[in-house]
């Protein structure tokens, strides 16, 4: 068992003193086939005596994921989200933890966050926002929180469509919760940890957490952010990185969903209504998932929207091609 490269690197990051930059930049002159031998020219002395102190609690964390049927997959492995590397970079996650569908880890996906405390109609906003991206394939990914995080993924698999399930906890932590039982499906679900397997949750882990959903998405729906926490964070970093960032403003919308606003001034784009549909215009979105070399920042006339070509109608959008014309919104 000592041998197996993903082994390791849990043994790291179970090591005091080593932790994910430390640990990404000892992977990063390593190959996937590297042993624990490898590792002892890269420590110092007092590192590699905490690494062997700590060799039974990572042994004993990896027999538990071996009995959960937990797959592990290390920043080395083909199978690790390409966006995490290029988009975390030193701070990407070096082993992600997973049950469930390993595939979704790279497919195309949209993510929430949001209130945990979200009004009625923010519920129903984020709901609608995930019924349509997931009816048209694109996964659904969100923070396994109450709120906003359950609507996005209880309207995901009730359609039919995809979810990722990011924790901010240890992957031994995970329960189905009672939302979500009845739509249940482990082909449809993955649930990603990224911290060590015993760990609870936390604040720090929480904020961490919000990251990763960030950079595994091709856009993010913000719902009802207060002016401060996760929520208002997790926009600034989707900013920060460059994932385009949509904050829906409606009528009606508590007036501690001030985060909203802000970010919309710090460069997210709003989000309208279709009033023909009474349904969220999810066009725009649609479009920096299908078009992500776009410019995103760039401003259409704020009279304006995207409508998709109604001769296509019938078709789903990646056949139809994402074909867009100019009309009023």
């Amino acid at each position: 068992m000592s041998n197996h490269p993903t082994y390791n690197i849990l043994h790291l990051l179970e090591t005091p003193g080593i932790g994910v930059v430390k640990t990404n930049t000892i992977l990063s002159g390593l190959d996937a086939d590297f042993a624990q031998k490898d590792l002892r020219p890269l420590l110092s002395a007092k590192q590699y005596e905490e690494f062997i102190a700590t060799e039974e609690k990572a042994r004993e964390d990896w027999e538990k994921l071996a009995e959960m049927n937990v797959a592990t997959v290390s920043i080395l492995d083909e199978q690790y989200p390409e966006v995490l590397r290029n988009r975390l970079q030193k701070n990407a996650p070096p082993l992600l933890m997973v049950l469930g569908n390993l595939g979704l880890l790279r497919k195309l996906s949209a993510s929430f966050c949001g209130s945990r405390k979200a009004s009625e109609k923010g519920l129903a906003t984020a709901t609608d926002c995930a019924d349509q991206l997931a009816r048209e394939g694109i996964n659904i990914v969100s923070g396994y929180a109450a709120g906003v995080d359950m609507a996005t993924h209880r309207a995901a698999l009730a359609c039919g469509g995809t979810t990722t399930l990011v924790l901010c906890e240890g992957i031994l932590h995970f329960t189905i919760k009672r939302h979500l039982k009845e739509l249940w499906n482990w082909e449809k679900v993955a649930v990603v940890s990224e911290f060590l397997p015993s760990i609870p949750w936390n604040v720090k882990n929480a904020m961490q957490r919000n990251k990763t959903i960030c950079a595994l998405s091709s856009s993010m729906i913000l719902i009802e952010s207060s002016s401060r926490g996760g929520s208002i964070e997790a926009g600034r970093s989707c900013l920060k990185m460059g994932v385009p960032l949509f904050a829906p403003v409606y009528e009606g919308m508590p007036e501690t969903a001030l985060g909203n606003r802000e970010l919309l001034r710090q460069g997210a784009k709003e989000l309208y209504k279709n009033n023909a549909t009474n349904r969220a215009n999810m066009t725009s979105v649609f479009r920096t998932i299908l078009h992500p070399a776009e410019t995103f920042r760039q401003k259409t006339p704020t009279n304006k929207t995207y409508q998709i070509d109604k001769s296509d109608a019938q078709l789903s959008l990646f056949e139809r091609g994402a074909k867009f014309k100019e009309g009023q919104k």
